[in-house]
């Protein structure tokens, strides 16, 4: 699947075209949403499977970040949640590399990427997109610890690199971005 042009608005203030940003190879990952101090999250949050984990996701990012960059990977974060929410959280948390915020869920109807309702709002489920050459060439889902998808990712990217015959071999929960909305159901 082709990444399509879509503009987006981010962390960093900047509208991101995310199949030029994607050009290269990338990592996407898509949460939920971050928690915002003051702010309740909706009812029945922590009753639901995979929503729990989005700061601990983005912190083992921001602390992979090098990694990944010595690799010349980017790296992004892709919510439906609002890029002022995402600022204070990237803020906050020292995140550094941009989150993009796609409320219209513009990104996810064209690769068909799986949701959740809660609280009247409809939500991207946990996955995590390797592109190259501005297409999805690897897809994790589910994802699982969120705290451990940065090197999990970051393993299958070097196992990738790697000369064949040696090397650690990262376990490979791949799925098709579209098969993985349909398993999921309300996508």
């Amino acid at each position: 699947m082709s990444i399509p042009r879509v503009r987006l608005r981010a962390t960093d203030g900047v509208e991101h075209d995310i199949a030029e940003e994607t050009s290269g190879t990338a990592v996407v990952y898509v949460y939920p949403q971050t928690g915002v101090p003051g702010v309740e999250m909706p009812a029945g949050w922590d009753a639901i499977p995979g929503a729990r984990g989005c700061t601990p996701q983005a912190c083992s990012y921001r602390d992979d970040f090098s990694s990944y960059q010595e690799m010349g990977v980017d790296v992004f974060g892709l919510s439906t949640q609002a890029a002022d929410a995402q600022r204070e959280f990237a803020t906050r948390e020292h995140i550094p590399f941009p989150l993009l915020s796609d409320p219209e869920r513009r990104v996810g109807r064209v690769l068909g990427l799986p949701t959740f309702t809660v609280g009247g709002q409809m939500l991207y489920r946990r996955v995590t997109l390797i592109i190259e050459g501005g297409k999805v060439t690897h897809v994790r889902y589910p994802v699982f610890p969120p705290n451990e998808d940065a090197w999990e990712t970051l393993s299958w990217l070097r196992s990738r690199r790697a000369p064949t015959g040696g090397g650690r071999q990262s376990q490979d929960n791949g799925v098709n971005v579209a098969e993985a909305a349909t398993a999921v159901g309300d996508g």
